[in-house]
């Protein structure tokens, strides 16, 4: 790729993905234009401007932009349409920002004049596959420069040493060796490697940044409700509330309760274990909330169905393919059916729990009439359930008349 003109990088300002970018310039003698996204990872994004006017990149090449409104509106919130659950328990918060982070990229190439875009992901994560199935969807042609899997830098002193001969500022907390690595943004924070290499030890407390300790937890419980229309939330108790704030309101009550921790070993798409420690405070409180609304408001088939596919869905974002027909294929038959989930559930959040201790819908299934124990109920008569136990133990009843028959 010798012939790359203008590369769009990923980048946050920090030292890895300004070391890429001073590479970058130098390997391949192109131009740089940067893209920092603001997806509510609690950092200043102003001095990541400065940084990259510092390594020459021209003031028009600088793009920062908020997206936490797009973010949680258009991938965060039709993910947790299906209750999405990668290995029954990571709610995918690093999986669903990559996404968008290439869209913007490809956005910006094209408004550039970019032949190529580059990201910081290392050659052994996940990050990389998503970044890239992402580019290519959109952009089938794109070069794509992956530094990690291409320079010699192989560790963080060689990276420190590369960063000060072309003269990189270093922020003091950087020199030494990093503990584990974090990612974070609206949704969660990722943290693993270094002391949480081991799965056999327990995580540090000062691994958690999102959440306090559970046992630190109030001792009387939080109540709050959250409002539902077609699926997504928009007010907690009663105030309405744009996908980003909400999603920060949650965010607040969860960390106040010690809600949100996992810690897991999961596999990942390239093949290797790993473990991470998640904190995700607001989104499992959501996760919660959107589950009991449908309790009420979804017919069993469609429940069920929802509950088969979901694993195949989550796993299509965990790998990358959040552009892939078949994602969008199933997100439709989702969106499908949440066109009456809309209520409201009332929880409890409590030392790290989170219990739905109510919930009502104007288009609720739940007949009380049906469930009733009390005499008198005229909607459900006791005497069918006799006929439909025996059409359903007929094929029971025929395999053990066999089996006796043969002395099984």
């Amino acid at each position: 790729m010798a012939d790359v003109k203008r590369v769009v990088l990923a980048y946050s300002g920090g030292l890895d993905t300004s070391v890429i970018l001073k590479w970058l310039q130098t390997t391949y003698g192109c131009e740089v234009v940067t893209f920092t996204a603001d997806l509510g990872q609690g950092e200043e994004l102003e001095p990541a401007r400065k940084k990259a006017e510092m390594l020459g990149i021209k003031p028009e090449h600088i793009f920062i932009e908020d997206v936490r409104e797009e973010f949680v509106r258009d991938y965060v919130f039709p993910m947790f349409r299906a209750n999405a659950l990668y290995e029954g328990q990571y709610l995918l918060g690093t999986s669903i920002a990559r996404p968008l982070i290439a869209k913007k990229q490809i956005e910006i190439a094209r408004k550039v004049g970019g032949d190529a875009v580059s990201h910081g992901a290392t050659g052994k994560g996940n990050d990389q596959v998503r970044f890239e199935l992402s580019y290519y969807a959109l952009e089938p042609e794109i070069k794509i420069i992956a530094p990690w899997r291409e320079w010699d830098l192989r560790s963080r002193e060689q990276l420190i040493a590369f960063a000060e001969s072309h003269q990189i500022p270093i922020a003091k907390d950087k020199r030494g060796e990093a503990p584990f690595s974090v990612d974070a943004n609206l949704l969660h924070s990722s943290s693993e490697g270094k002391v949480l290499e081991n799965p056999a030890l327990e995580a540090p407390e000062m691994v958690y940044m999102r959440t306090i300790a559970p046992e630190d937890a109030p001792d009387k419980a939080t109540y709050i409700t959250i409002d539902f229309e077609q699926g997504d939330a928009v007010a907690i108790d009663g105030e309405a509330l744009s996908p980003a704030s909400l999603l920060t309101r949650l965010n607040a009550l969860g960390k106040e309760n010690g809600i949100g921790r996992l810690d897991l070993v999961e596999n990942r798409f390239v093949g290797m274990k790993s473990r991470g420690v998640y904190e995700t405070p607001g989104g499992t409180i959501l996760i919660a909330a959107h589950r009991g609304i449908e309790s009420i408001t979804l017919d069993r088939g469609a429940a069920h169905l929802k509950d088969e596919l979901m694993p195949r869905y989550s796993e299509l974002i965990y790998n990358g393919f959040w552009f892939s027909p078949e994602r969008e294929m199933l997100q439709v038959l989702i969106d499908k059916s949440q066109e009456l989930v809309t209520g409201r559930v009332r929880l409890k959040l409590y030392k790290g729990n989170v219990t739905v201790v109510g919930r009502e819908s104007p288009y609720s299934l739940y007949n009380q009439d049906l469930v009733t124990f009390e005499e008198g109920a005229v909607a459900y008569d006791h005497r069918d359930a006799a006929g439909f136990i025996k059409l359903n133990a007929l094929r029971l009843r025929t395999l053990a008349s066999r089996d006796r028959k043969i002395g099984r």
